[in-house]
């Protein structure tokens, strides 16, 4: 199995964001509502693993079917439904890489993962114990990816849980 790595945050990654979200924005155009940040990543001094989470609202689900077919068209390996209604692509480049969802513009899981973004964001304890407890949770996986990603899980909910409070 390959190991799970994650690594102090680099400052490059907001500008490896921009540039993704540039290429992306061209292939997609007006149909487009937003472009997110998410994960890890978009989070200042968080640890990560080296990989861009984005996120390409559509204005309407109607356009959907032609995003992911645009997408799909691109340098971009695509990974189908992630079960939220949102689509999954990725593509690698040497130490980084990038992971795209394409949803609607009223998609849930990308909801939630903006009201988590924005309270870690803003709590600092909050993304420290994050930190904590995602390094130890790679360190433990061995690999495991289902491990890691459900080892997650509580601590993710109960974020979006508070964050939904502030709201």
């Amino acid at each position: 199995m390959r190991a799970i790595k994650v690594v102090d945050y680099d400052p490059c990654w907001p500008r490896l964001f921009a540039e993704i979200s540039t290429e992306v924005s061209a292939l997609l155009g007006d149909r487009l509502l937003s472009i997110d940040h998410i994960g890890s990543t978009s989070v200042p001094g968080l640890p990560a693993k080296p990989k861009i989470d984005l996120a390409a609202v559509m204005i309407s689900d109607a356009f959907l079917p032609a995003a992911i077919e645009i997408v799909r068209a691109a340098d971009f390996v695509f990974h189908g439904d992630t079960g939220e209604q949102r689509w999954a692509f990725t593509r690698d480049h040497e130490g980084y890489g990038f992971r795209l969802y394409l949803c609607g513009p009223n998609n849930r899981a990308h909801r939630d993962r903006i009201l988590f973004r924005d309270y870690i964001r803003d709590h600092p304890e909050r993304a420290k114990a994050y930190a904590d407890l995602k390094g130890r949770l790679a360190a433990e996986a061995d690999g495991d990816w289902d491990f890691y990603t459900g080892g997650k899980t509580d601590f993710v909910s109960e974020t979006v849980r508070l964050a939904a409070l502030k709201t």
